[in-house]
């Protein structure tokens, strides 16, 4: 499940003394707090306050904002921190109310303040909380939504924190929509486990409808991008969000004059050019639990910072050129411990904005090792994602119910059911539209991956009316974007 927030509203009655006034003046705040993550009372949260402040006969400012801090027990205080406009001048006024547990009532509902212009101080005063009208309207105002996904632009963002034994990729697929034509752009970030310096590599294969496959490698080179340290800052002092992502540069991928970044991919390789642009569709897709990027416990994790994606621009290799307008496709990214013992992928872009996505995999981990593929599949279909849960396929219910793969060239296939609706997926990679590449993991070892960007696929999703009805079928024929792994 995604992260979720706090929200409340608050209001507070009190006085203040102007340093320019004889006497002293009624004040009411009325605050709506917004935190990115749900506030504890034995930690310390940080919340952004807007709202209204008025002063009788002086102000009446319906667009103040500023933050609250939220430390009852580390701090032993909640401080308030709120710009406002008065007759043209701007206000912070700035206090907190200091918690104790001798005077558990009153510390935690009196807020004595201290009003500021451009540093100097211009005002003092003291607001409460109306415990006997205020009381049940805030504690039934609380509310805990979903935080809302980052923009699609941070998952590019390198998330390698400098950690030997680690491995992280950005790729695109997509389909040339006039030639029928597939592009593969493979850009990876290695950290061997020995310790050795990272590096990137990567390549660019295009899978024309006729002909042979072509593709070339770039690097490796030196790895030059940003990396996260394990504290969660960057190298240029950005912090990491609440979905683990850093707030940082995004870089995206650095190698040479190859470059992932916001929008735009650009390099070359051997006989090959491309400059790309990227519009993103779609919100992003999480293969795997969304909790996996966050705290990355899995050997691995992959996601679709959008659902689908459309690419304009060139890709030239030798005397002969590509043009891209409108090129239906994806980006993903993967960041883990390097690869499956096998695996198998499809990105499937049904139309109609509807995507599927699967990853079945065998760990190299010790005991997931003797396991059968656990699938992770995810069906993107008029706006929302099913099964809920990206791990309800892979591990069922205590065991019961998961999804089952059969892993093999030149077909495979999946299929299971969760809820009342079941699906089963077949995967045609031909042998003569199939690229074979090698691997090199954090630790030495290699892997093979066979990947087809004109593969053929078959999704039948039936529902189940006291018996199995056919609820929605597609056949792709050559834009379909496949892969099979293996040591």
């Amino acid at each position: 499940m995604s992260p979720r927030g706090t929200m409340f509203r608050e209001t507070m009655l009190g006085r203040v003394r102007l340093a320019d006034d004889a006497a002293d003046r009624p004040v009411r705040l009325d605050l709506l707090a917004r935190a990115d993550s749900v506030m504890l009372p034995h930690r310390t949260t940080r919340a952004r306050l807007t709202g209204r402040i008025r002063i009788a006969g002086r102000a009446d400012d319906a667009a103040a904002e500023g933050e609250l801090e939220i430390s009852p027990v580390a701090r032993r205080r909640i401080r308030y921190r709120l710009g406002f406009d008065l007759e043209g001048r701007r206000l912070l006024l700035d206090g907190w109310k200091s918690v104790s547990p001798r005077r558990p009532l009153s510390s935690m509902t009196v807020l004595p303040y201290t009003l500021y212009e451009d540093g100097a101080r211009v005002g003092e005063g003291t607001l409460r909380f109306p415990l006997a009208t205020g009381l049940l309207p805030f504690l039934a105002g609380f509310r805990f939504p979903r935080a809302a996904e980052p923009a699609a632009d941070r998952y590019l963002t390198p998330r390698w924190n400098g950690t030997p034994g680690r491995t992280e990729v950005w790729y695109t697929t997509l389909t040339d929509p006039a030639t029928g034509s597939g592009v593969w752009l493979h850009h990876e970030l290695v950290a061997p486990r020995d310790g050795a310096p990272a590096y990137a590599h990567g390549w660019i294969a295009v899978f024309p409808k006729e002909g042979p496959v072509e593709h070339a490698r770039f690097g490796p080179v030196p790895w030059a991008g940003r990396e996260v340290s394990p504290g969660g800052r960057t190298d240029t002092g950005g912090s990491t969000d609440r979905t683990g992502t850093p707030t940082g540069r995004a870089d995206g991928f650095v190698a040479g004059d190859v470059g992932v970044a916001p929008g735009r991919m650009t390099g070359s390789a051997g006989p090959f050019t491309w400059a790309l642009t990227e519009e993103f569709q779609g919100p992003p897709l999480h293969t795997f639990p969304r909790w996996s990027w966050r705290r990355p416990w899995l050997p691995a994790t992959h996601l679709l910072p959008a659902t689908r994606a459309r690419y304009s621009g060139t890709v030239r290799h030798g005397t002969r050129e590509l043009r891209l307008t409108d090129a239906p496709g994806a980006s993903a990214r993967i960041f883990g411990h390097g690869n499956a013992r096998r695996w198998a992928w499809l990105h499937a872009d049904l139309g109609g904005g509807d995507v599927l996505e699967v990853v079945a995999a065998v760990s190299m981990r010790r005991g997931l090792d003797r396991l059968p593929p656990l699938v992770f599949l995810r069906l993107y279909r008029n706006g929302r994602t099913w099964p809920r849960r990206a791990e309800r396929t892979a591990v069922g219910w205590a065991g019961i119910g998961r999804f089952r793969a059969d892993i093999g060239l030149p077909r495979w296939r999946v299929e299971g059911r969760a809820g009342l609706r079941r699906i089963r997926v077949t995967v045609t990679q031909p042998p003569e539209g199939t690229l074979a590449l090698d691997y090199t993991d954090p630790d030495g070892s290699a892997a093979v991956c066979r990947n087809s960007e004109r593969a053929d696929a078959e999704v039948r999703v039936e529902r189940w009316w006291g018996r199995w009805r056919p609820e929605a079928e597609w056949r792709l024929s050559g834009t379909a974007h496949a892969e099979v792994g293996g040591r």
